[in-house]
This record gives structure tokens, C-alpha cells and sequence, in this order.
């Protein structure tokens, strides 16, 4: 892969923050963006400015302590770091591999966090292999020591993270790889809202999450500890492998109920979505009633 120059990086990331807010991903002044620029050097948005409207000129030079590097223009003489910059940090010592972080704040992956509802389920063929599962955070503050400590243990593991009602959280080796991260867990959020609204619960057998994942390591997007995970959320395990079970927020492994909070030196995980008796012909009838209204017939 080529390399951005720091010109182009600059007019990367001011397309990919207005593309952020043209698919509803951000409002205001909300999200972030930053890439590696070289060992030590971060090229980051500010903090306060509307993510549609940046300037190339805007975006700020930090070094690997957060510290503004660089000449300092016109442009950007009165803006600072966006208030994340501490997770973009963290991000960046935990995963050398990476050359670029989005955070955003996808509507229906907020929601389902809210909800309690986990994107980390084998549902969707392409998320398995191109993202594999998506772990939920602990909540934490935003801006805050406690949120960076709440990614600390997961992003060595994973390319993207929901972040427990904050939104998103995606890497990859450039910005627009990052992008395409985020849109991939916020259609998988959307799919997920709308199995829950049928109540419906009906994830790949094991069999062909097996034959997924053998083609994301032929792809080389495979990531170090994620076999256990694997094993625990979807049953695909090696012979002879044994695995704790995955732990369900509010629920211990005496079955006894226990906070989020109690159970964050665990795995992530949410509870899980209880199956309902669902009414075929009722749903049949309703999505026909609907149809008709659509085409003006009812």
C-alpha cells in the first residue's frame, strides 16, 4: 500500500469527515478522525469544529504524548486536539500495524448498545470475514482516562469496537479503510434492529462461520486471540479446545446478576436476544397491509 504525503492525508481526512456527516455517522461538532504520519507524529481534527465544513490547514500535528508539533498557521493558531485525542493515542501504542482511526457516532449502533443488544454475533458473512466480531465496550466517560482504559484490552484484537452509548470505533491503514469499517458496523447495527424488531435470532451454524473464517485468515485479516472469541460467541472451536463460557453483562457464572461494571475484567459480551414465538402469517399480513398503503391500494 502507498503511503499518503502529509498534503494528502490532510484532504483524506477533510473528505472523510464530510463524508461522516453526509451518511448521518455525525452531527456538529461530534466525531474524530487521525493518521499516522510518521513514528511519533499525528495528524488529528480539531477539537470544536464541525467535521463537514474542516479545512485541510485545520488539522493539527501532535507527537506521541499529545503535544502540538509543527509549525502553527494562521489557520490553526487558536484550535487544540480533539478532546479524544487520548483514545486516538491509545489506539496508535496498542497497534503499530495502524495508520489511521474514525470515531463516530452511527445512530443504530448508539441504539443497540443502549438496548443491549450485541453486534458481536455471527449473523452476516461479509462482517465475519472483513471485520470478524464486533465487541461492545464497557461504558465510560467520553473524553476520559476511563474510556481510553475501556478500549485498552480489546482494539489489540479487533478493527472495529461499539462503544458502549458513545457510537464507533474503527482503524485501518488509511483513513478511507477506517471509513469503510465504520459503514460496515452500522449496517450490520441496522440488520440487527431489525431481527430484534421481528424477534428473531437466527445465527450461521457453525459449520459455515468455520468456512468464513478460514477465508478471513487466507485473507490475512485474522487477529491474534480471536479463535477463543470465536469459540465462545459462535461455537466454532478447535478439538479439544476449552473455553470459559462468555460471560452476559448482568449475568455472573454463578448465574447471579452482576453490573456492567462488576463484570468488566471479563469478556465483552450483552445478554443475548431471547427468541420470540413469532406469528408468520401475522408478520405476512402486516407486510402486505403495508405494501398496499405504500402503493396507494389500502
Amino acid at each position: 500500500m502507498t503511503r499518503l504525503d502529509e498534503r494528502e492525508l490532510r484532504h483524506e481526512i477533510v473528505r472523510i469527515g464530510r463524508l461522516l456527516y453526509e451518511k448521518d455517522y455525525i452531527v456538529g461538532s461530534e466525531g474524530n478522525i487521525s493518521a499516522r504520519l510518521a513514528p511519533g507524529r499525528i495528524l488529528i481534527t480539531p477539537s470544536g469544529l464541525h467535521k463537514a465544513f474542516l479545512e485541510p490547514a485545520q488539522l493539527l500535528v501532535v507527537d506521541e504524548d499529545g503535544q502540538r508539533v509543527g509549525p502553527i498557521t494562521s489557520a490553526s493558531r487558536h484550535l487544540k486536539p480533539t478532546s479524544e485525542l487520548p483514545m486516538h493515542l491509545e489506539v496508535y501504542r496498542q497497534r503499530p500495524d495502524v495508520a489511521a482511526v474514525v470515531h463516530a457516532h452511527p445512530p443504530t449502533t448508539i441504539t443497540l448498545s443502549i438496548a443491549g443488544i450485541p453486534l458481536a454475533d455471527c449473523m452476516l458473512p461479509e462482517v465475519i470475514v472483513l471485520l470478524g466480531l464486533i465487541p461492545t465496550t464497557a461504558y465510560a466517560t467520553p473524553s476520559s482516562e476511563e474510556n481510553v482504559a475501556a478500549i485498552r484490552h480489546l482494539i489489540g484484537r479487533h478493527d472495529a469496537l461499539c462503544l458502549q452509548r458513545h457510537g464507533s470505533l474503527t482503524v485501518g491503514d488509511d483513513p478511507l479503510q477506517a471509513f469503510i469499517r465504520l459503514e460496515i458496523v452500522e449496517k450490520n447495527a441496522q440488520i440487527a434492529f431489525r431481527l430484534a424488531q421481528l424477534g428473531i435470532h437466527n445465527p450461521l451454524p457453525e459449520e459455515e462461520v468455520r468456512k468464513l473464517l478460514k477465508m478471513r485468515e487466507e485473507m490475512g485479516l485474522s487477529r491474534p486471540g480471536e479463535a477463543a472469541e470465536f469459540c465462545a460467541v459462535c461455537g466454532v472451536c478447535h478439538p479439544g479446545d476449552e473455553h470459559q463460557p462468555l460471560l452476559r453483562p448482568g449475568v455472573g457464572t454463578d448465574g447471579q446478576v452482576r453490573s456492567q461494571r462488576q463484570l468488566s475484567a471479563g469478556p465483552q459480551a450483552l445478554p443475548p436476544i431471547r427468541p420470540l414465538t413469532v406469528d408468520e402469517s401475522e408478520i405476512r399480513r402486516q407486510v402486505a397491509q403495508l405494501v398496499r398503503k405504500t402503493l396507494g391500494e389500502a
